[in-house]
């Protein structure tokens, strides 16, 4: 199967024609998500990591409203970060996957994340992502870089081609623009993103060991597409 979006608005606005002209695959939907998502958005978060990194952002009701709020914050003020979500239109309309793009460097963007919530880890967290952007910076410097910061799918829902649809837009965009594009990967979703032409960047005894540091460099769009 191929899965086309086509992704002919620039990345750093969001229009009425860009959301006609993203399309389907079977009965899964790619479209952006808005402000009316973000509660759904953070519940598709916990199902999908919770329990891996409930250390640093334990699943209370507080916690839960900051992301919240920073998802609100970042799809109101922050142009250059993109939220898609996947949706499945022979269910009930709710986001089974979604993913934020950022189509900024680090020095552009600014913090990547509000203060932390007083039951976050802080310590933890911000030693893990203070790890994950020296890594991008070790590997890309300021050059420019589309960075898939989330990516998030329910369990139930794996495997449908949702999380193969928000890679592949993200891709297109890069590859329109001649920019490469940037994750941060856990070894078990590492062979997801070799498929779509990321390459493993990871230096021994640099990072996480359980974190794959990928760069992909952009394709002419005719070689974009995944089978």
């Amino acid at each position: 199967m191929t899965i086309e979006v086509d992704c002919t608005v620039s990345p750093t606005t969001v229009t009425d024609t860009q959301k006609t002209n993203i399309k389907s695959s079977s009965t899964l939907r790619l479209e952006p998500a808005t402000v009316s998502d973000v509660e759904q958005l953070t519940d598709v978060w916990y199902a999908a990591f919770g329990p891996t990194l409930d250390g640093m952002f334990p699943n209370t009701p507080a916690v839960r409203q900051w992301w919240n709020d920073a998802h609100r914050n970042d799809i109101l003020n922050k142009p250059f970060q993109r939220y898609v979500k996947v949706t499945d239109t022979a269910g009930d309309g709710k986001p089974i996957a979604w993913a934020k793009w950022d189509f900024s460097t680090a020095a552009e963007r600014g913090p990547r994340f509000p203060p932390w919530h007083e039951e976050c880890d802080k310590d933890l967290c911000s030693r893990f992502f203070g790890t994950l952007e020296t890594e991008r910076e070790r590997l890309l410097g300021g050059k420019k870089n589309y960075y898939l910061d989330m990516l998030a799918t329910r369990p139930e829902h794996e495997r449908r081609g949702a999380g193969s649809m928000l890679v592949q837009w993200g891709c297109d965009v890069a590859d329109k623009d001649g920019v490469p594009a940037y994750i941060d990967a856990s070894k078990a979703g590492a062979p997801l993103y070799k498929r779509f032409g990321f390459e493993d960047r990871t230096e021994p005894g640099m990072g996480f060991p359980d974190i794959v540091s990928m760069v992909r460099e952009p394709k002419p769009r005719d070689q974009g597409k995944k089978e």
